[in-house]
Formats: structure tokens, sequence, C-alpha cells
């Protein structure tokens, strides 16, 4: 038993060390091409102090080591000290159901998660983000959404940790099958669910039906070959500066969501590109592939979830009772360190799919100017660091870093340009 505590602890503790000192190498990655290149990031992305970006990335950094820190060094905590199998042992008491205790336990398990991380939400929200001119909330408003992302948590965790259990309990044998075929179809259906139920809960949104911006939508919608009536604005900066866009839902259901403060930053032109981009990854079939790729790895993890809490010393390391639902909360401590180190493999064919969407959206705008331009705003509005360190890059990037995809697009555009017989 002593060799396997070894084992876990090189993994689980190791993992998270090379992982912090990747973040403390990205930093000062970041800081030392910045002050090379201090020219090409006043000029071409906008960034007036590029002092003030880098501060912005020490102290998010900063607090992101501190989370982890912590976060490992409790659950650690919990584990040693039998505090966590003695929690199992009383759910165990509870006169409920077998499948009915795993969804306290896990309801349990994810309300003090996030009221352990509360604090580092705060910090976060009214020390880090205030500093820097991004957040826009009130205290009212944070405990509020804290209250309602609880609520939403609790509710999204119950019916998915009782259809795996209840799953569990009546396949036993195939259990993980059974569970793969939930989780695809729980992931479809949040595609509907979210931008129609759970984000309302939080932010207001608003129909663009006329103007010029919905004039502007529209003609990137016709140079798409694009159907989709539903295009939204929200009201992001009730929380923060920060700006994004985003496409979501299928079907009927497909529609477009612009954040205020995006709104706010860009020209038509750049709004116009960002669509474009997004509008690509439907064109293209993104969706499907992300999908069918997650669906992929979940297959494998829920297999390998299968074989680790038929073990008995999954169990006895800590001395818990063996029952189903404790054994995925253990055997997540095993798999979480694998899925973090194969990140590059997932992110790779994010990779490929952004630098397509890139691609579509020169070719429906008729030029990368303005999208390279969207992103050079995106940059130095949201304080983004241009320049991070290529092996972070790899375990942390779902998108090429801003000035490769600036170059790729630079490129781009040139090459239709001069593929264009007029």
């Amino acid at each position: 038993m002593l060799e396997l505590h070894a084992v876990f602890l090189t993994v689980v503790v190791g993992t998270e060390l090379s992982f912090a000192t990747l973040s403390l190498l990205n930093v000062r990655h970041g800081a030392a091409t910045v002050a090379e290149r201090t020219e090409w990031v006043t000029e071409r992305l906008g960034v007036d102090d590029t002092e003030r970006l880098l501060d912005y990335q020490r102290a998010g950094t900063g607090l992101s080591l501190l989370r982890s820190v912590v976060g490992l060094a409790v659950v650690l905590l919990v584990l040693y000290s039998g505090l966590f199998g003695d929690a199992v042992a009383a759910i165990e008491r509870i006169a409920l159901p077998p499948v009915a205790r795993g969804v306290v336990f896990f309801v349990g398990l994810v309300t003090a998660v996030r009221i352990a991380g509360a604090p580092f939400s705060l910090y976060e929200t009214f020390v880090v983000e205030e500093q820097f001119g991004f957040n826009q909330q009130s205290p009212r408003l944070w405990v509020r959404d804290f209250l309602v992302g609880l609520g939403v948590s609790i509710v999204l965790t119950a019916i998915v940790a009782g259809g795996v259990l209840l799953t569990l309990s009546l396949l036993p044998e195939w259990w993980w099958i059974g569970a793969w075929g939930l989780f695809v179809a729980f992931s479809l259906a949040m595609l509907v669910i979210y931008p129609r139920v759970i984000a309302p809960l939080f932010y207001e949104f608003e129909p663009i039906e006329s103007g010029d911006l919905r004039d502007a939508v529209d003609d990137v919608f016709e140079r798409a070959g694009f159907a989709c009536e539903q295009v939204y604005q929200m009201d992001a900066s009730s929380r923060s500066s920060h700006s994004n866009a985003y496409f979501v839902g299928f079907g009927r259901t497909k529609r477009v969501v612009l954040f205020d403060t995006l709104i706010e930053q860009m020209d038509h032109g750049e709004i116009k590109s960002v669509l474009a981009h997004e509008l690509a990854h439907w064109k293209k079939g993104h969706i499907w592939k992300q999908l069918a790729s997650s669906a992929l790895r979940i297959g494998i993890v829920l297999g390998v979830f299968a074989v680790l809490i038929e073990q008995p010393w999954l169990y006895g390391m800590f001395g818990v009772p063996e029952t189903a639902y404790a054994g995925l909360a253990l055997g997540a401590l095993w798999i979480e360190p694998l899925l973090r180190l194969s990140a590059p493999l997932e992110n790779k064919l994010s990779l490929a799919h952004e630098r397509e969407a890139d691609s579509f959206a020169v070719e429906v705008m008729g030029g990368g100017v303005a999208l390279a331009d969207a992103l050079a705003n995106l940059t130095s509005e949201n304080l983004a660091n241009p320049f991070p360190h290529p092996l972070y890059a790899t375990f942390h990037y779902t998108h090429p870093p801003i000035p490769e995809r600036i170059r790729y697009i630079e490129s781009e555009g040139d090459a239709a340009s001069d593929s264009d017989p007029g």
C-alpha cells in the first residue's frame, strides 16, 4: 500500500508542480518577448501600457497558482486525515436508496467545492479585475450570481450523477457504455438549454432586429450562405468590460450572441469579421467534429473509470467504504492528471479548426485586414498575453497565439488579393 501512496502523490503532486512551473515560465517568457517587441505590441496591437498588460498576467497567474496549491492541499488533507472516508461512511448510514445516497454525495461535494472557491473568486473580481478596470459587478450582484450558479450546479450535478449511478446499478458490467450515451445526450441538450435557460439567469439578451448593426450581421450571413434569425446583444458590461462573441445551438435553436462591450469596442467591419469566423465553425462542421472528439474522449475516460472502481486498493488506500460514488470520486483523482497531460491532443484539433475558421473569414470578407484588426483589438482591450511560452500554449491554448494568427490571416488576405482578377 505504501508504494501506491508514493505513486499517487508522485502523479498528483508532480503534475501540479509541472504545470505550476510551466505557468511561471509562461509569465517570464511573455515579459521577455514583450520587452523585445514593444514597438510591435504598441503599434500593431494598440497596447499603450505594456507594463499594465504584464502586471495583469502576473496577477492572474499568481492567483491561479495559489488557488491550485490550496486546492491540492485541501484535497490531500481531506483524504489523509480520514475525513473523506468518514463522510462516505456517514452518507452510507442515511436511509436512502444507493443511487440517492450517491446523488447526495456529489451534490455535497460540488457545493463544498463552490463554497471553498468563493474567496478566490471574490479576490479575482474585486481585487484583480477591479485593479485593472475590468470589474463592473457590485458585491450584491456577485452574491446573487454565486447563489444562482450554485443552484444551477446542484441541479445539473443531481441529473448527471443520478443518471450515471442509476445506469451503474442497472448495468453493472456495461454501465460505462450507458453512461457514455447519457453524456453525449447531455452535451447535445446543453447546446439548446444553456442559451435559452441558463445564460438568461445571469445576463439580459436583447434581440438585434434592425439598424446598422443588424444590417452588418445580415451581410455576413448572406456572404457566408448562412441562415440565422436570432441575433442578440448580451449585457456583459453589467459584470465585466471584457469582450467576446459566440455562436451556439443547432437547427432552429441557432443564435448569435454579441457582448455589448464588443459592440462598443469594435467597428462594424471588425464585428463582421469576428462573426464570419464564428460562422465558419458551423459551416465547416467544427461543432460536430468537436462533439465527436469529446464523445470519444469521454468514452475512453469512462472505460478507465470502469476498471478503476473495481480495484479494492482504490478504496483501501484511504479506508473508504466500497461504494460506486466514492469510487468515481477517487478514480477522478487519478484520471484528472492524465487528462491535463493529454490536453495537447485535444487542443491540436481545435487549433486546426481555428485556422480553418480564420481562412473562411478572410474568404467571406474578401480580405484579412478587419479580422487581424479585431484580434489586435481583443488583445489590447482584454490585456491578453500575446506571447505565451510555446510549451504552455501546447497544453493550454485552443487558439493559436495572437501574433501567429495575425501573420496567418494577413498572408491569407494577401493570397486572396493576389488571386482576385479585379
